[in-house]
């Protein structure tokens, strides 16, 4: 066993022992896997779980929303927890409470109990999400992680393209409870499997706080602008959006100057230092909100302008995310060769170009023209998921993996119902279902966000850290 290094942390000295790499892998990507695997599943068994609970259309949506509130509140906290205690171990029960939360959906007689296991998965779901990242961070090499992240991001694409597909087969023929039940068994063998890796515990000396008041004060910033972007589209008051923003604006002030004050903050100035980490993290905003906002404005037009049953659209749209599984990979080795700067540009670059391709949908564009704009959405989108990622796990202390990831997960969770909100604000003023306007104004998002791609680093462009358990992993790695 190694000797404890020192990390340059005021708060703890980490002691690096590198799990097995495959097993680590692994985990990483199917837990990322059942995450998205469940998202795409409950969207096709809403319908059907509306009808055989006798719930309302707005309880079935908090089905959704309390979900998302509870992930994205949590998602940086979960990471430092993670930091401090273990990746491994955070993976571990968010995994078996996932998988314990997904049973318990499965056998649950009334909507309430759904909404109420739906938050619980939703808090299991934010301690496994960032530790898939910080797991990887932990035992590759900062030069080493395009190419894990371009497989987690493929096995992503895939989920995706499956998850219509299958929960239409599991809701026709076993009914709305069987797509909960499909994660139990996978998700409880990925945390048992978890807790058999040995991983020694952290040694701290002096105390290292986990900043329960900023947590808290983030959590509310973050979650209550998450109520606000989903609640703005369905809501009949303008007072009550703008009213949201401003609570959610003041809680992150008021976090931001906790921040500056405390001594031992949630978020590491070596997190949010670098320039390339911000920029980053702007990008998948912008990248996923575009992404997500087109996916949700093109299957109203498609059934609405071109007439497609459900099973059509989901097929037109199947390109796309079809399109995410060589992208990463070949991105991964772009941005080994030139670096973030242009592989990101390329990728935001064909986001934009789908987007606007598909913003001129009309009775007269042929099945082709569609999917051909799907792809190239795809297909930008996965190159930016992973370059941006790269970025912003590689770019901070292996010791505050963890809150990189829970930041990258945030902006992923943030970016979705922004771009949702944008679109269906837009399809308000103009009057109608049409996705020109809608999607015109998520292509300047997605350009604004290719302006963000210059801050990311060039071609050439030394990696920003350097401590010794990045060393140390290095040399693991050889063995």
């Amino acid at each position: 066993m190694r000797a404890p290094r020192a990390t340059g942390l005021t708060t703890a000295t980490v002691e690096v022992v590198a799990p097995p790499r495959r097993l680590t892998l692994a985990s990483s990507v199917l837990g990322a896997v059942i995450v998205a695997f469940d998202g795409t599943v409950l969207t096709i068994a809403q319908p059907t779980l509306q009808r055989e609970l006798h719930a309302s259309f707005a309880q079935v949506q908090w089905t959704s929303t309390g979900y998302l509130i509870a992930v994205a509140s949590l998602l940086v906290f979960a990471g430092r927890l993670g930091d401090r205690y273990g990746h491994h171990r955070m993976f571990a029960v968010g995994m078996l409470g996932f998988g314990a939360a997904s049973a318990g959906i499965g056998c649950a007689s009334g909507v309430g109990r759904v909404i109420a296991l739906r938050v619980a998965q939703g808090i299991f779901g934010a301690l496994l999400q960032p530790a898939t990242l910080g797991m990887l961070r932990a035992v590759y090499p900062p030069d080493r992680l395009g190419m894990p992240l371009a497989l987690r991001t493929s096995a992503i694409g895939v989920a995706a393209a499956a998850g219509p597909l299958v929960g239409g087969v599991l809701v026709t023929h076993l009914g709305w409870r069987s797509v909960f039940f499909l994660n139990v068994l996978p998700a409880l063998v990925l945390g048992l499997l978890a807790l058999t890796v040995r991983v020694p515990a952290r040694r701290r000396t002096g105390a290292a706080g986990l900043d329960l008041p900023g947590a808290c004060l983030l959590a509310v910033a973050l979650g209550w602008l998450v109520h606000t972007l989903v609640g703005a589209p369905d809501g009949d008051s303008t007072t009550g959006t703008v009213l949201g923003l401003l609570t959610a604006a003041g809680a992150a002030v008021a976090f931001v100057r906790r921040e500056r004050r405390t001594a031992d903050p949630l978020l590491p100035p070596g997190v949010l230092g670098s320039a390339a980490v911000g920029a980053a993290l702007g990008v998948l905003v912008a990248a996923s909100a575009a992404m997500l906002g087109t996916m949700f404005v093109s299957s109203y037009a498609l059934q609405d302008v071109l007439g497609m049953d459900p099973l059509r659209t989901s097929l037109t749209a199947l390109p796309g995310a079809v399109a995410m599984v060589p992208a990463a990979p070949l991105s991964a080795v772009l941005l080994r060769r030139w670096g973030a700067r242009p592989t990101a540009l390329g990728g935001m670059g064909l986001l934009t170009l789908g987007v606007l391709a598909l913003s001129r949908i009309d009775e007269g564009t042929s099945t082709v023209g569609i999917g051909s704009g799907f792809l190239l959405v795809g297909a930008g989108f996965g190159a930016v998921m992973v370059t941006a990622t790269a970025v912003v796990v590689r770019d901070v202390p292996v010791e505050s993996a963890g809150v990189a990831g829970g930041l990258q997960q945030t902006a992923l969770n943030i970016g979705p119902t922004l771009g949702v909100a944008v679109a269906t604000a837009v399809i308000g003023v103009s009057g109608g279902v049409a996705p020109g306007a809608a999607l015109t104004a998520l292509a300047c998002g997605a350009a604004l966000g290719g302006v963000l791609c210059f801050r990311l680093p060039g071609p050439g462009t030394p990696n920003t850290v350097d401590s010794p358990s990045v060393r140390e992993h290095e040399k693991e790695g050889r063995s």
